[in-house]
């Protein structure tokens, strides 16, 4: 796994259960959200984390793909690998969940699609980058910490044993 350069921060479970505590009290006083639009992969495991404490039950995905092409850079236009329809999502309040706000394309592409759809959206992260984000105005709706750190998050770590210094262990060759 190769990270960028800078500041590296590597969270435990118990670290990501504190922002998700952090961020239920602020999610119920808006609330109750009758959806939630969880954005792959980052926004799944916080978005059932999530579901679960606030009792959201009608669950969707979002899956966004911005093209890494030469002459676009960051203007590229987002292609929707995967979306609700928006029969699914018409009317309702839904709560738009991401691991991170890096640049805040995904996040806002996102929201502004479930507004088209005829719904209502806030923004939810575990982490927002306000250096990294590409809108001065536009932040997410709801945010468990602030941070210029590149966050690696427990579900992202090859778990290993390799990797807590330890080796693998031999096979038993009486075992048949």
């Amino acid at each position: 796994m190769s990270f960028p350069a800078g500041r590296t921060e590597y969270l435990t479970w118990t670290d990501v259960d504190k922002l998700i505590d952090l961020l239920i009290p602020q999610l119920k006083s808006v609330g109750p959200f009758d959806a939630m639009v969880m954005i792959t992969r980052g926004g799944v495991i916080p978005g059932g984390m999530l579901a679960e404490a606030l009792d959201i039950r009608h669950m969707l995905t979002a899956a966004v793909d911005f093209p890494a092409t030469e002459g676009s850079g960051l203007m590229a236009w987002p292609t929707f690998l995967q979306f609700p329809d928006d029969a699914l999502l018409r009317g309702r309040t839904a709560l738009i969940v991401d691991d991170v706000w890096g640049s805040g394309r995904t996040s806002t592409t996102v929201k502004e699609r479930i507004f088209g759809a005829g719904a209502i959206g806030y923004t939810c992260v575990l982490h927002f980058n306000p250096y990294r984000s590409l809108f001065t105005r536009a932040k997410p709706d709801y945010y468990g910490a602030a941070t210029d750190t590149y966050i690696v998050y427990p579900w992202e770590i090859d778990r290993g044993m390799r990797n807590i210094g330890m080796m693998e262990p031999e096979p038993d060759p009486g075992f048949n």
